[in-house]
């Protein structure tokens, strides 16, 4: 019973701080994505396109086209 007790707060601390961690994070981008579209009218859609056609550039490198 005691056992149990231990490693159910245990699991709980860590997914504690995995939640933190994660919203951090979360509110972080966000904070960066409105930064952006208010300083420069960037959106989002933009980044995201920006960022797909990266990832095919980096892609296209790799196959040697």
């Amino acid at each position: 019973m005691i056992a149990t007790l231990i490693v159910a707060w245990i699991v709980f601390i860590i997914l504690w701080k995995l939640l933190k961690a994660t919203l951090k994070s979360a509110l972080t981008i966000a904070a960066i994505l409105i930064l952006l579209n208010i300083s420069f009218g960037i959106t989002p859609q933009d980044i995201w396109h920006h960022v797909t056609q990266f990832a095919q550039t980096i892609s296209q490198i790799q196959s040697g086209k």
